[in-house]
Formats: C-alpha cells, sequence, structure tokens
C-alpha cells in the first residue's frame, strides 16, 4: 500500500518540494536589480520550481512504472 501511494503521488509532492525550494531560492540568491525575468518576483520563482518540480516528479513516476511492470 505504501509503494502504491508514494508511486501515484510522486508528483504531487515533488511539485511542493520545488515550489519551497524557488522561494527558498528567491529568498537567498534572488535578483536585486530587479531586471531578472524570472528571479525579480517571488511568485514567479516559485511557480518556476514548482513546474520543475512536477517535471522531474513525473519522470520519476514513469521510471517507477516501467520498474514495476517489468517485474
Amino acid at each position: 500500500m505504501k509503494s502504491w501511494f508514494i508511486k501515484k503521488n510522486v508528483p504531487i509532492m515533488l511539485t511542493f518540494v520545488g515550489a519551497i525550494l524557488g522561494y527558498c531560492y528567491w529568498y537567498f540568491v534572488g535578483c536585486e536589480s530587479g531586471t531578472c525575468a524570472i528571479t525579480s518576483i517571488w511568485y514567479r520563482t516559485t511557480i518556476y520550481g514548482a513546474i520543475m518540480g512536477w517535471l522531474v516528479g513525473d519522470m520519476i513516476k514513469d521510471k517507477l512504472k516501467k520498474k514495476s511492470n517489468e517485474n
């Protein structure tokens, strides 16, 4: 049951992790001049991190699905 839950929710979990990391990137690194397209505003960086987290999570989900089909 636990492995089923993890396989189905990997993209959702990594979306939240990506959003948190995107916000942390804006907070600690950011763009002080305000001319950076993505990193100048906190919500853009958070959304960008969430999208990256979703994409990575979807790739991991596909790999887990292929691995379970081989068994």
